[in-house]
């Protein structure tokens, strides 16, 4: 059951108050992105504001506001978890609930592609703007970037991202782009993750804006990642993708690619937030020994 007080706290001060959270976000302690020899555990929570609120069998299990801030809340509280990437409505509850101090956080910033929809691709950025990430104390942005060869909206979504990367950029802020190369299937937009379309995406992604100094990629995790690695010198974050399979094949793979060149750490969201089994505490702890082995927990 959700955190009634802290719930209440949050909708109180959203109501009487809403000049406390830019407050909060301006005193937020903060802490380096990267700090020599570290990798970085993410919490990804941007998934709501796209319409995808689907864990498993439920098509809901995102959509109860309390229950997902209680989740991330526990998560954040583990020892070696760094942060969280999410949209301003949930940046801004954590910062009001205090789950935020010293913790990397990163904007969500296209979240125009609701899922399923038939403008999926043309993917506007309906959130965070690179000047909104820097006002707020944020330490980057990340953009969803899918490219469908046969869709003209992919050129709109791809116009979009370089631009916000140049804009992160003059604020040296990350910008973290999530590629793929899709397509539909009976209507619907898949994600081709063979290591081709992979490799062909980070080479799309990395020439985006006027410079990649601070561009990230977040790579799924597919099989010949070593292959994949060779495309791009960018820092790459491994990304959690759909909690669809065994959690032991799941963290058996995070661990594989994890060891390779050039991986700078996990985001990970709906995978350990919403485990089989309930436990946040120890799905999440799993994941950061698998980050940090030796450390953090």
């Amino acid at each position: 059951m959700p955190d009634v007080a802290a719930l209440r706290k949050v909708r109180r001060t959203r109501a009487h108050q809403p000049e406390a959270i830019a407050s909060a976000a301006a005193h937020r302690a903060r802490r380096p992105l990267l700090a020599a020899g570290d990798r970085l555990m993410l919490l990804a929570a941007d998934h709501p504001a796209r319409g995808a609120l689907a864990v498993r069998d439920d098509p809901l299990a995102m959509a109860d506001r309390g229950e997902l801030l209680d989740r991330l809340v526990v998560a954040l509280a583990r020892p070696g978890v760094d942060g969280v990437l999410a949209t301003p409505d949930i940046v801004e509850d954590l910062l009001v609930l205090g789950a935020l101090e010293g913790k990397v956080v990163l904007g969500s910033m296209n979240r125009g592609g609701l899922a399923g929809s038939v403008s999926e691709l043309d993917d506007r950025f309906t959130s965070y703007d690179a000047a909104g990430i820097a006002r707020f104390g944020l330490d980057g942005g990340k953009m969803l970037l899918r490219i469908d060869l046969d869709d003209a909206d992919t050129v709109a979504t791809l116009e979009a991202c370089g631009r916000a990367v140049t804009e992160l950029a003059a604020h040296r802020r990350v910008a973290m782009i999530e590629p793929f190369m899709a397509h539909r299937v009976n209507g619907r937009l898949r994600n081709d993750l063979s290591p081709p379309a992979v490799i062909r995406a980070c080479a799309i992604a990395a020439g985006l804006g006027t410079t990649s100094a601070y561009t990230w990629l977040k790579l799924p995790v597919v099989e010949d990642m070593e292959r994949v690695l060779t495309a791009t010198t960018l820092p790459v974050l491994l990304l959690g993708g759909d909690p669809d399979g065994a959690p032991e094949e799941t963290f058996a793979a995070w661990e594989k690619a994890l060891a390779l060149e050039g991986v700078y750490g996990l985001v990970v969201g709906r995978a350990l937030l919403y485990p089989p089994d309930g436990d946040v505490a120890a799905a999440v702890d799993i994941a950061t020994a698998l980050v940090k082995p030796g450390g953090g927990v």
